[in-house]
């Protein structure tokens, strides 16, 4: 079998390694991100009934109005926030982060800090 040496299915195989010990329960959902190189997505995920509660990305129209002149981890923080204020406003305040085969560092970052402010707790 020939294994994959490119950087998408590296980060594939983490996010294999990361999923097997990381799930969302009712009480307790998933944040899953997702970074790709212009935008960042971030989902609250219910993995018992397969259900999305709550999703924000930088191209949700709340968070493009600010989005103008700022680098990519200040937008990623406002995306933190957003994906916080519409989780609390669930009822849900406490989530297990999955940073879905990506390094803890940066945008990533960025968006677990900014969503902790807001409120959730990992």
């Amino acid at each position: 079998m020939k294994s994959s040496k490119t950087a998408r299915a590296a980060r594939v195989r983490r996010h294999a390694r990361v999923r097997h010990d990381v799930a969302g329960t009712p009480d307790r959902p998933r944040l899953a991100i997702f970074r790709s190189l212009s935008h960042i997505y971030a989902q609250v995920i219910d993995d018992a009934a397969g259900h999305t509660l709550a999703s924000s990305c930088d191209l949700d129209a709340e968070v493009r109005k600010g989005v103008n002149g700022k680098k990519k981890s200040e937008v990623a923080g406002l995306v933190g926030t957003s994906i916080a204020r519409k989780a609390k406003n669930k009822g849900i305040t406490a989530v297990v982060f999955d940073r879905g085969g990506f390094k803890y560092h940066g945008r990533v970052k960025a968006l677990a800090d900014a969503a902790r402010k807001g409120g959730l707790t990992f």
